[in-house]
């Protein structure tokens, strides 16, 4: 026993001791923290898997709408390709420009009799005016209200000059 105390009371005991009991320890707290970093790992690992089935139905989801509404795009496409060409089809039918040089030439007989006094030279000025502005009608407004409202014209109406006309007759032969 007196080797013993002997050992105990050597400071180089003392400090393999203190070693020992410390290396215990840090053997104890880092196989703890090997068990504890195991578990994060799994879950970890768990976890990413979790979120790459999400990401991959996510993303399927997404293929799946965006495939539906490129066809849907392509669909629209196609009927509005359609619809272009049968509009451009109707009007260029022999009728749709009959009734629009009869519509010109209304509105070119409206403006002449305002215009009365040099015919030919009025009449062709009216119907250049009645050209250009039934081309303004189909491109703008006007043509909107035209079909909305189909006896519309862009020039006043006749039967107030045709009363003012007439009255004006009447009360230059009476005299």
């Amino acid at each position: 026993m007196e080797t013993f105390t002997n050992l105990i009371s050597h400071p180089f005991s003392w400090g393999l001791i203190i070693g020992l009991v410390l290396l215990v320890l840090s053997w104890k707290s880092s196989l703890t923290h090997k068990k504890y970093l195991k578990s994060e790992i799994k879950r970890l690992t768990s976890e990413g898997s979790e979120l790459q089935t999400h990401l991959s139905t996510q993303l399927k989801i997404n293929a799946k709408g965006n495939e539906s509404l490129q066809t849907q795009l392509d669909e629209v496409t196609k009927q509005n390709e359609t619809l272009r060409i049968n509009i451009q089809n109707l009007q260029q039918k022999p009728e749709k420009a009959e009734h629009r040089r009869l519509e010109v030439m209304e509105m070119a007989v409206t403006s002449m009799r305002e215009q009365a006094p040099g015919f030919a030279q009025a009449w062709e000025k009216s119907l250049r005016e009645a050209e250009d502005s039934m081309e303004a009608a189909e491109s703008g407004f006007t043509k909107l209200i035209r079909k909305v409202v189909p006896t519309f014209r862009s020039t006043p109406a006749t039967a107030k000059n045709d009363t003012k006309m007439i009255e004006a007759e009447v009360s230059n032969g009476s005299d």
